[in-house]
């Protein structure tokens, strides 16, 4: 019986010695996985984003040129992640050439939280000293379809309005607002044709030289929105956009500022719901170009000269500016108790 035991033993080492040395032969055949995306440098971080790439929260990543997310790849962000834009080492790439741009079919996705917010913002801290985010959908436009915008030659719109251009959420923004031209600037956050499919939420835009965020048609929906010292329009939209904002405080402690909401276009009747704007230096509250209009509940308006400004000659017919639904009214204070408590935003630092 031992010898029957010791001879089952001596098989069965055998027999992994077998399994164990052919287990190393594969495994010095396999050719190691490639990393993501060679070439993309966060020291040196620009270029084209042609695959799924993950970063690395670890890393600060210098943002040197135009940061491009090609459609059919997907940019995942972690949480605490660091980009910070320098336009101030590379002469043949100024503040309009440093950016980060979601072509039309690629994604991106933000993971900020609370305690770890995705942080965006300039070397030099200047308002106007690199271009922000682009995103580009394929969501409805009155533009048209496969449009160009006047910035990074992004091409958008479509016939999806729940397009699904990613996930934002915990990001601060800060410093962007690039002048390109005497016609053209960058925003902070600009989405042009961006679908409902997107989320956007707990977002603070700050120390622009342009608008905070800008909606150029599509149908997304933005929430917990904090804006402050954006040197032209905190919130603007143009384009037909019909989507909504939900909790948005806004905060001007600047001089010539242009407004707190710009309006432009034809109405797609988007919708305004808890919005708080308060200045501390006069200036103008909503603003509503053309036909343009909205529907807008809790509003609350501090420290603004001018609280509705009718930039069409004649226009008299207010009933597509709906106010806590009634036609806008421009000689009302709509100084209402805040309908925002900013400490929503206690995580923006």
């Amino acid at each position: 019986m031992k010898n029957v035991t010791k001879t089952i033993y001596l098989m069965l080492f055998a027999f992994l010695g077998i399994v164990s040395t052919g287990c190393s032969s594969d495994d010095d055949n396999i050719e190691p996985i490639p990393p993501v995306q060679e070439g993309l440098d966060p020291d040196d971080f620009q270029g084209e984003v042609s695959e799924d790439l993950t970063l690395d929260a670890s890393e600060t990543y210098h943002l040197t040129g135009e940061l491009s997310v090609l459609s059919g790849a997907t940019l995942t962000i972690p949480a605490g992640t660091q980009f910070i834009a320098d336009t101030d080492v590379n002469d043949d790439n100024p503040a309009t050439g440093v950016y980060i741009a979601v072509q039309k079919g690629g994604k991106i996705n933000i993971l900020g939280t609370a305690s770890n917010p995705v942080v965006m913002s300039s070397s030099s801290g200047e308002a106007g000293s690199w271009g922000g985010l682009l995103i580009a959908g394929n969501g409805e436009t009155t533009a048209g379809i496969d449009v160009t915008a006047e910035v990074a030659n992004l091409v958008y719109g479509g016939s999806n309005p729940a397009d699904n251009s990613g996930s934002i959420k915990y990001l601060i923004l800060s410093d962007a607002g690039a002048q390109i031209d005497a016609e053209s600037q960058y925003n902070g956050l600009s989405l042009y044709a961006v679908g409902s499919g997107t989320t956007i939420e707990n977002i603070a835009i700050m120390n622009g030289a342009d608008d905070g965020v800008e909606f150029y048609g599509g149908s997304v929906s933005a929430t917990n929105l904090y804006l402050e010292n954006n040197e032209d329009d905190a919130v603007d939209w143009t384009e037909g956009w019909d989507g909504a904002v939900e909790n948005v405080y806004i905060y001007h402690t600047i001089e010539n500022f242009s407004t707190a909401i710009e309006a432009d276009g034809e109405n797609g009747n988007p919708t305004i719901t808890n919005f708080t704007a308060v200045s501390t230096t006069g200036g103008t509250a909503l603003q509503f170009k053309k036909l343009s209009g909205a529907t807008i509940t809790g509003l609350s308006l501090s420290g603004y000269e001018t609280n509705i400004d009718i930039t069409e000659e004649g226009r008299t017919d207010l009933s597509g500016i709906k106010i806590e639904g009634e036609d806008a009214d421009v000689d009302a204070a709509y100084d209402a108790a805040p309908t925002v408590d900013v400490e929503l935003f206690n995580w923006v630092d």
